[in-house]
């Protein structure tokens, strides 16, 4: 059974970038440009942000 696929726009160069139906809200894509984006889940309608700088928690 095939995965339905959600063809949505790269927030950083606009090409096309193939998102599955099922993604999650949250989940990070990599983009053929390099790109990471999170896939925003708002009800039943996907969409793509620039995935915002990790920041990383030495215990501070």
């Amino acid at each position: 059974m095939e995965r339905a696929i959600q063809h949505l726009e790269c927030p950083v160069c606009g090409l096309p970038i193939d998102v599955p139906e099922d993604a999650l809200d949250g989940e990070v894509l990599e983009h053929e440009c390099g790109a990471m984006v999170e896939v925003v889940r708002d009800g039943g309608r996907l969409s793509l942000r620039p995935l915002e700088g990790v920041q990383e928690d030495w215990g501070e």
